[in-house]
């Protein structure tokens, strides 16, 4: 693996996928993660044809031994780590908040935060030893960041945690050129936020067909935060559909 390397995860399908194949594009080597080994193979041959570096290297951030056995790799097979794009994540079904059962609310808390900070703790680790010292770590934190949509208990809550890790190891890595920031997304067209386009429920318990954009759009804002050098750092982006049901009542 040549250049800058950049590891990816949840980069089968949806903004992961679409952020590899343009960083990919941008010059990067890329570490694609995931847990089902096919639709990485497929990304990682998509990025090949186009004359591109790309390893696929399947696993389960919620599982320490596994994201453990994952840097080592990349440690051995890239030699450094440049970009960490920490985008992995699940839903529980939009049911209500009294009916949420403990696995439901563990399972997207396993995977959305502590797989995060998992992941985000070897890079950190590699970054701080690796010469040239430092790189970047971006966090995909979600509209749901800043507001709840109705029955998004485990979500909502894991996704206000990531910008609080976003901003301790954005303060953390400071003495180690390590630059950490957070992308929130609403509305981007993947197979996860499809069902938007066909209706959802609305805070005032209506079902409306929201507005979506483009995916290539989170592709091309995160290659952006990507491209910047160490002195600079984009802390919070938000990137939306337009005239999405986010700014403002309703």
């Amino acid at each position: 693996m040549a250049g800058r390397t950049a590891l990816v995860t949840g980069a089968g399908s949806g903004v992961g996928r679409a952020v590899a194949l343009e960083l990919a594009r941008q010059g990067f080597s890329l570490v694609l993660v995931g847990r089902r080994p096919g639709p990485l193979q497929e990304v990682a041959q998509a990025i090949s044809a186009a004359g591109g570096q790309a390893l696929a290297l399947p696993a389960d951030v919620s599982d320490e031994q596994a994201v453990a056995n994952l840097f080592d790799a990349v440690r051995t097979q890239c030699g450094r780590l440049d970009l960490l794009f920490n985008n992995a994540g699940v839903n529980a079904p939009g049911i209500a908040f009294e009916d949420l059962s403990a696995d439901q609310w563990r399972r997207v808390v396993d995977i959305n935060l502590t797989g995060a900070f998992f992941c985000a703790q070897a890079a950190f680790r590699l970054m701080k030893q690796q010469s040239p010292r430092g790189g970047r770590i971006i966090n995909n934190g979600s509209i749901s960041a800043h507001a709840p949509r109705p029955g998004s208990a485990p979500y909502t809550a894991t996704k206000h945690a990531i910008t609080g890790l976003t901003k301790t190891i954005s303060l953390d890595g400071r003495k180690y050129d390590i630059a950490c920031g957070q992308i929130d997304i609403g509305n981007a067209m993947t197979s996860m936020a499809e069902r938007m386009s066909r209706g959802v429920m609305q805070a005032n318990g209506e079902i409306a067909v929201e507005p979506m954009m483009d995916v290539a759009h989170v592709a091309t804002s995160v290659a952006y935060m990507a491209s910047l050098p160490l002195e600079a750092n984009v802390q919070f982006m938000t990137v939306m559909a337009s005239a999405m049901p986010f700014v403002g009542r309703g």
